[in-house]
């Protein structure tokens, strides 16, 4: 994402200089950049084995066995021991399908402490990155006057941090552990965005400062962004991991996403810096919010088989943990 945003900020440098394209073609180009990227999914797809899990639910064995033996035989190959004494048998029942009913009552009934977890997660990182990132041009312009052709400078070294935040922290999930991680991540993200949002409102940034101030805030926010998708799809059985991500997806996005650019909206029409800063500071409230969620309730699926993490909703037997 963060690497496609980076490709699209400099692409704005090119395609938005009036000497290039009128004003009005400009920004209309800037949209092909997605589209290009988009087709180059495609192809992609082609690479990416079907889940094992999957296969094995839906009755494709054969094919099942075949992915896995692939991958097993590629790490044997780089020198890797590989032992099944670890692991569990479980036994499965195929099914075309799961029900929705059956989808909702493991989420909401079955997993519902899970669930508080991950919609909270996906809510407060809806808001934050919402409500910051979708009227990050309107601070730089109406408070710092950064022209809107030059917007994509500030936007690089931005996308850089978001980058770099997973990519360096995401390891930190796996060995100090999954809920210690998150509510860290979290936590850091609200107290730094209240830090840089009150020097904000005291007008002791710059434009380069204030930058710089959201690339550490959005290190720390973009692997705590990060790890509640990891969260939502891998603390519910493999059945519905899947659609377990759109549905949180989907609740968070309304609850936090919709209403966080709204809301940052109207605050930057007032052209106050103390209006914009409470905003940050409920931003920073909900992340904050969930951090203690997490920390309570959160799961150590670190190092874990999801099957470990979440029985099959398709176990049959005492096979099954």
């Amino acid at each position: 994402f963060w690497v496609g945003a980076g490709l699209g900020a400099a692409g704005s440098l090119i395609l938005l200089d009036p000497n290039l394209l009128p004003g009005d073609w400009g920004w209309r180009a800037c949209f092909f950049i997605g589209a290009v990227l988009a087709l180059a999914i495609l192809p992609m797809r082609i690479w990416v084995p079907e889940s094992p899990r999957w296969l094995l639910t839906h009755g494709g064995e054969r094919d099942a066995r075949s992915i896995v033996a692939g991958i097993e035989t590629r790490f044997r190959n780089e020198g890797h021991a590989l032992s099944d004494d670890d692991l569990t048998r479980l036994k499965l029942r195929t099914r075309g399908h799961t029900p929705l009913r059956e989808v909702f009552h493991t989420l909401f009934n079955v997993h519902r402490r899970r669930a508080l977890v991950g919609l909270s997660l996906m809510t407060a990182q809806a808001f934050f990155y919402n409500a910051i990132f979708f009227t990050y041009a309107l601070v730089l312009t109406d408070f710092y006057h950064v022209p809107g052709d030059h917007i994509g400078w500030y936007l690089l070294p931005f996308a850089l941090g978001n980058f770099l935040g997973p990519l360096v922290l995401g390891r930190l999930f796996d060995v100090i552990g999954r809920r210690k991680m998150i509510a860290t991540t979290y936590a850091l993200s609200g107290l730094l965005l209240t830090l840089s949002g009150y020097l904000f409102e005291q007008q002791m940034l710059t434009v380069v400062t204030q930058t710089i101030a959201w690339m550490v805030v959005f290190f720390f926010a973009s692997a705590a962004a990060s790890s509640a998708y990891l969260t939502v799809s891998e603390s519910f059985p493999l059945e519905i991991r899947a659609l377990a991500i759109a549905v949180f997806y989907a609740f968070g996005t309304a609850l936090g996403g919709i209403i966080g650019p709204a809301f940052f909206g109207r605050l930057i029409d007032t052209h106050q810096r103390s209006e914009v800063f409470l905003g940050y500071l409920v931003g920073s409230g909900l992340m904050l919010a969930a951090a203690v969620i997490a920390a309570i309730w959160g799961v150590d699926a670190e190092r874990k088989s999801l099957e470990h993490v979440a029985a099959p909703l398709s176990s049959v037997g005492d096979g099954a943990e």
